[in-house]
């Protein structure tokens, strides 16, 4: 009796064993729409997740291997979203802007409830404040942070500052990325309203001598410095102009005053440079989109622009954005594309922005509204659109860190009213 008591016992602490070992997942997201354009993946699948990084995608996982299973019927499954253009080395010094000012933004705050889960902030910081941005915000949020240094070593802290030749230096620059490969992944350039090429040429120097591609803000000035020079004189395949929508003073428009985009955009697109969206709060107008994206132009990468003068206007948030696009014409695979695989390539940091086995698990589920909406542009042009999409749920290194409706908790079974 006693010998069949032990044969028992271990019977069930192997049993116990195994099921243990088949519970080797985390978390699955079950019975979404998963769209990976780097893997090629449109389709009903499930993903499982373990220690923070994509595990396994199939058709099917069994539930009971996962410690969580998120049903995410009805939605759509992509990697978490690349902003390409943010502003968040946010603080309380005054007369500092973008740059250790109150214009900036916190990430966590506005990053992961729209399925966002790296921002990169496009020129904040410089090489002299690089160390304060990475202290005050990098190291310090669960977004992951990257960073393009401005050109200019005080960073973006706007006036007179933004307009210094003489703190443009293409090594110094250049020195500092070498030294964080792991954040700054590239050089900006903004702001300058000067009749020198001097900003820009430093700049892309600077991501010569780094190995990294040069953002573009072109400036101002009466009148304006050629567009065209730019495109295809000054900027390097690789290199990308941001607000590519706009139309401001001071600056020539891709889309001319007939509606016609100017031809010479088409040539700079075919050597390799860029266009990035960059809403922001005064640097995105249909009457540049729509003609744009009708003349078979849409942009190369999706981004925000992020800021306190823009999250409140006609720019609102990264799915806010993608939206336009959406209702403009652009396919919601192309739209997922652009905001993520594609903007991680301009970086150069192709273990993000899709879901393949072994990358980070960070993971956005969207949901896609159905029905009568306005979208804005920064002049108050409204929009008509019939889809919207929403962050449902947003997985950020294998942790859920938003969660609209609660997919990812537990019912609630207590007794009585709550």
């Amino acid at each position: 009796m006693q010998i069949r008591g032990i044969v028992v016992f271990l019977f069930f602490l192997l049993l116990g064993a195994s099921t243990t070992g088949a519970q080797s997942l985390d978390l699955v997201i079950s019975g979404g729409r998963v769209i990976d354009p780097r893997n090629g993946i449109d389709a009903v699948m499930d993903v499982g997740i373990t220690d923070g990084r994509v595990a396994e995608i199939a058709a099917t996982i069994s539930p009971a291997r996962a410690v969580t299973v998120i049903d995410a019927t009805g939605f759509v499954v992509t990697p978490g979203l690349v902003d390409l253009h943010t502003h968040v080395f946010y603080g309380t010094t005054p007369d500092s802007y973008l740059s250790d000012g109150y214009s900036a933004v916190q990430p966590d705050a506005f990053s992961f409830r729209s399925g966002v889960t790296t921002v990169v902030d496009l020129g904040g910081s410089g090489w002299r404040n690089f160390i304060q941005f990475k202290e005050q915000v990098v190291d310090r949020s669960q977004t992951r942070v990257l960073a393009f240094l401005n050109i200019v070593g005080n960073g973006m802290k706007g006036g007179p500052i933004e307009q210094n030749l003489a703190d443009m230096d293409s090594k110094l620059t250049a020195m500092r990325a070498i030294q964080f490969p792991e954040i700054v992944v590239g050089v900006k350039v903004a702001h300058y309203f000067g009749e020198e090429w001097d900003p820009v040429d430093r700049a892309v120097e600077a991501g010569r001598l780094a190995s990294v591609p040069v953002a573009v803000d072109f400036g101002g000035h009466e009148p304006p410095l050629s567009l065209q020079s730019l495109l295809l004189e000054h900027l390097r395949p690789g290199d990308f102009l941001t607000h590519a929508y706009a139309k401001v003073d001071g600056r020539i428009s891709l889309v001319d005053a007939a509606g016609r985009l100017r031809p010479f955009v088409f040539e700079a697109r075919e050597r390799g440079v860029l266009f990035d969206v960059g809403h922001g709060g005064g640097s995105f107008r249909f009457d540049q989109a729509i003609p744009s994206m009708r003349q078979g132009f849409p942009p190369d990468t999706i981004s925000t622009d992020l800021h306190n003068g823009s999250m409140n206007g006609g720019m609102k948030d990264m799915l806010n954005v993608m939206s336009k696009f959406l209702n403009l014409g652009m396919s919601l695979p192309d739209v997922i594309d652009r905001s993520t695989w594609q903007a991680a390539r301009v970086i150069d940091r192709e273990d993000l922005g899709h879901l393949g086995v072994g990358a980070p698990a960070d993971v956005a589920v969207i949901g896609i509204r159905h029905g009568a909406f306005g979208f804005l542009d920064v002049v108050g042009q409204t929009l008509s659109g019939d889809r919207k999409l929403e962050a449902e749920l947003t997985i950020r290194g294998g942790r859920v860190v938003w969660d609209l409706n609660g997919r990812a908790g537990t019912p609630w079974q207590g007794a009585g009213e709550p």
